[in-house]
């Protein structure tokens, strides 16, 4: 009776086990398909639109694959193109700010680093807004819930640079290593906008 109950609690953790490691590999495989979609420079809001509402599916058991990734991406892109041509614009700000502070202009450090942080938390924003997206839903309402979110909830945005900071330090010591990792950053901004609604 005692073996019994000794190999029921092993398979349930091995279960337990086994689906987490599926849902990794399926962010890594999401990874790839984000960085594919991203190809069009200014496509990013709607590839991790499509990432993170593939990693719901997942998470809830729901049947889904690349197709139905192709089909959020067509419905994400309509109005995220605008939103990324946005980003792109914010950064392109954010360098200027950073060029002139290392001009030595007085204040300079100080706009600099305020840039940054602006830029941190603009890319924080952009991906809990592209965590929460599903179609038919407008990417300024999107925006500006996720922007409240951002500052209402510190640490799960904490949590949500975490994972930038992954990405890029992949990419600084191996660059191929940062396409799979997209996908778990588009995880985690799930995990971050589950873990805020319930609390």
């Amino acid at each position: 009776m005692a073996q019994a109950r000794v190999k029921a609690r092993s398979a349930r953790r091995e279960s337990v086990f086994g689906e987490r490691f599926a849902l990794f590999a399926e962010c890594l495989l999401t990874g790839v398909w984000i960085a594919v979609a991203c190809l069009g420079v200014v496509t990013y809001p709607a590839a991790f639109a499509a990432g993170a509402r593939h990693l719901r599916r997942r998470t809830t058991h729901e049947d889904g694959g690349l197709r139905e990734f192709v089909e959020d991406f067509r419905a994400a892109v309509r109005g995220g193109w605008v939103v990324g041509l946005a980003g792109w614009a914010v950064a392109a700000a954010v360098r200027v700010d950073v060029l002139a502070a290392r001009a030595g202009l007085p204040g300079g450090p100080f706009v600099g680093a305020v840039g940054v942080l602006a830029l941190i938390g603009l890319a924080v924003a952009l991906l809990r807004a592209a965590a929460d997206w599903s179609p038919g839903r407008a990417w300024r309402a999107l925006l500006a819930d996720a922007g409240r979110r951002t500052v209402l909830d510190p640490a799960g945005s904490f949590l949500v640079v975490c994972g930038l900071a992954v990405v890029s330090l992949s990419a600084w010591f191996v660059a191929p290593l940062a396409v799979p990792v997209l996908g778990a950053v588009a995880g985690a901004a799930v995990a971050v906008e589950r873990r805020y609604r319930h609390r």
